[in-house]
């Protein structure tokens, strides 16, 4: 690109504000390696016409610069908080105060505390929140898209046991967890072949590292383990008959795809919606602008990578151990979705919350010694259609590591699996037995 400079975009009729900081910021990402005078017949026309660029995921951000001269002011809280409804008994004066503040943010409509809630970053886990026509970067968290994936399978649960050093070895060769370990062998998945990966900037920086840990999990409580699935009532959703079978379940998210977009559009927020100090990190972007567009098409591709994710997990185990895939129960959080609440659309963050519409089916997960549920929703409008994450946490990962050894873990583990017979190998950073699953109505 040479050495295009502010003082060159000024001669080509850029009016002398943000804008020419904007022009060159853009080009220089995306335009590093052509021509200066290409580049400068784009920035023209660009000027010229900037309306025809407003919703193009490369020029839209300079196009609403130089459409708009608005001063980025400073957001005040409101007085009152928004309504809100918090479900369950034991959650944390941290938590609670963690929605309050978001429920006093001037975009905040509605919002709801899970029975599971505990402290999080920005929102607690657990938290639901309901906003106009905006998205919190940070309220949406770093792992976009996290969820869970139960494969139920053909396999007779008797396989379990009569042939657990077969699971425990598939577990060991196609799971990798964690920043450093991924799969040295990799599939040709369709998501690489979107054009969005090559039209925002840090997409394209990143698509190597996605294409490196497809099929891989996060550290901390993701998993993936064998179990036995019971099927208590026939169901024409799941459409099985009712009985015991082999499962195979998954919680991880994005990868280091979500978290670094997650990073990078929290920061850009935070410069274009100051708010006082105690409320900075619920700094949002407006979905009317290009930022807003660009962070939600991130998002959703980021989505769609931990699901992909999941799938190749899951593939990779059913080849390791035979059997046909069944049924497929997947739900995910850590997300932002556009829904209907109170008669009028609705941006609903759901951090560390399922997703629980009338009808529909999710995986709530228990702890380590306990069953799990496939969840039907129940559409409860107090929760804004969600439920429960997981079995919650009575202890920061900090304090359980004070508190708790790994022998300690050892023994409780050996007792609870030893009185509810469960039959589960599970991969969570290191091996351990786990719970089943069963199905059940959900919550709220």
């Amino acid at each position: 690109m040479g050495n295009l400079k502010l003082k060159d975009i000024l001669k080509l009729g850029y009016p002398n504000n943000q804008s020419i900081n904007i022009a060159l910021e853009v080009m220089k990402r995306n335009f590093a390696t052509k021509n200066i005078h290409f580049v400068k017949s784009l920035l023209k026309e660009i000027q010229q016409n900037p309306e025809n660029f407003e919703k193009d995921l490369t020029f839209g951000q300079i196009a609403e610069a130089l459409l708009s001269s608005k001063k980025t002011e400073k957001r005040m809280l409101n007085t009152n908080r928004a309504t809100f409804q918090i479900f369950g008994n034991n959650i944390s004066d941290e938590a609670k105060n963690q929605l309050y503040t978001a429920l006093k943010l001037p975009i905040e409509t509605q919002g709801a505390l899970m029975p599971d809630a505990h402290s999080g970053y920005v929102l607690p886990i657990g938290g639901v929140l309901a906003v106009e026509n905006a998205v919190i970067p940070y309220g949406v968290g770093m792992d976009i898209g996290c969820r869970m994936s139960l494969s139920i399978l053909d396999t007779p649960i008797s396989y379990l046991d009569g042939a657990r050093d077969k699971y425990e070895k598939a577990l060991a060769e196609h799971t990798k967890f964690g920043m450093y370990e991924t799969h040295k062998s990799h599939v040709e998945h369709e998501i690489f072949n979107r054009d969005t990966f090559d039209l925002i900037p840090i997409l394209r920086i990143l698509k190597g590292k996605a294409i490196k840990q497809m099929g891989s999990s996060g550290g901390g409580n993701h998993f993936v383990e064998f179990g036995e699935v019971e099927i208590t009532e026939e169901d024409k959703q799941i459409n099985l008959p009712k009985g015991k079978y082999l499962g195979i379940l998954s919680h991880s998210g994005s990868r280091g795809l979500g978290a670094e977009i997650a990073q990078y559009y929290s920061r850009v927020a935070t410069e274009q919606c100051p708010l006082p100090k105690e409320a900075q990190n619920f700094a949002w972007l407006d979905l009317n602008t290009h930022l807003g567009l660009e962070y939600w098409t991130a998002m959703n591709l980021a989505g769609d990578y931990a699901s992909a994710c999941h799938d190749d997990i899951h593939r990779r185990l059913v080849k390791a151990v035979g059997g046909r895939v069944k049924a497929r129960i997947e739900n995910h959080h850590n997300f932002a979705w556009k829904e209907i609440h109170n008669g009028k659309e609705v941006v609903v963050h759901r951090k560390g919350a399922t997703p629980a519409n009338e009808n529909e089916l999710g995986m709530i997960p228990a702890s380590m010694t306990a069953k799990g549920f496939i969840v039907r929703g129940k559409g409860n409008p107090d929760s804004l259609n969600s439920a429960s994450h997981g079995a919650g946490r009575a202890f920061s990962r900090g304090e359980c590591r004070n508190r708790f050894t790994q022998n300690d873990i050892k023994k409780e583990l050996k007792l609870k699996n030893g009185q509810n017979n469960t039959n589960h190998l599970g991969k969570r950073n290191f091996r351990m037995p786990v719970g089943s699953c069963q199905s059940s109505e959900s919550f709220p």
